[in-house]
């Protein structure tokens, strides 16, 4: 096994380079949303009333638009049909707030429709959550127990179904604010420069979930570098 250091292994260079892309992405996400939450919308619509918009220009009505605590803890319920918005979004008239809102509301759409990337992720939930909690214990036992290699072969496949999920994330966000583009300009929520500026806060936005599934990647490499098909010293 290489090392950098004794009793360092080497390939923690991937988890360091996992965590830097998280930080650097929500980093980018942060400062590209405080920029454009200064800057309100000429319609002076709040997030809250621009999704309801949104969703009834969609034909979508049993959808309840709530407030929920937190700064940038937006999300879409599909389970309760509720689309929760956060601090800095619900009441809020700026073009980040709007288009933040307006991405929740694509996956609302991306719901009613049928959208199967995201009936997809939706059932890679549950295993996706046995994956990420028991992966680690199973390989730990497997090593303990003389490395015994089917049982941490287990753990790496059930992690996988993690890195699987975040995959699979990707296409859904891109599409839900694809979306959200595209609907604030054709109902004209947003105008001209202030759409631009909506898609700088998106893209940002998708750059977390790149780099999410990034550091997945490198962790599931991490531990087939580690374990994967290898025999006991």
């Amino acid at each position: 096994m290489p090392y950098f250091y004794p009793y360092i292994d080497s390939t923690y260079i991937l988890v360091l380079i996992g965590a830097l892309l998280s930080l650097a992405a929500s980093g980018v996400v942060k400062t590209t949303f405080s920029k454009y939450s200064k800057v309100r919308s000429l319609s002076g619509m709040t997030g809250a009333q621009a999704a309801e918009r949104i969703l009834h220009s969609a034909g979508i009505y049993d959808v309840t638009v709530m407030h929920v605590s937190g700064n940038l803890t937006d999300h879409y319920d599909p389970r309760s049909k509720t689309l929760k918005l956060s601090d800095s979004v619900y009441s809020q008239t700026s073009v980040a707030a709007i288009g933040v809102a307006a991405h929740e509301c694509g996956h609302a759409i991306q719901h009613d429709k049928g959208y199967i990337p995201l009936t997809l992720r939706s059932a890679l939930v549950p295993v996706a959550n046995i994956g990420s909690a028991i992966s680690w214990p199973l390989i730990i036992v497997g090593v303990v127990l003389s490395w015994f290699q089917p049982l941490i072969t287990l753990g790496i496949i059930l992690f996988s179904f993690a890195v699987i999920f975040q995959l699979v994330t990707l296409p859904v966000e891109f599409n839900a604010s694809a979306r959200a583009v595209r609907i604030l300009n054709d109902t004209g929520i947003l105008y001209g420069e202030e759409v631009t500026h909506t898609k700088k806060v998106l893209s940002a936005a998708a750059l977390t979930y790149v780099a999410a599934a990034a550091a997945s990647i490198l962790q599931l490499l991490r531990l087939v570098i580690l374990f994967g098909g290898r025999n006991r010293d």
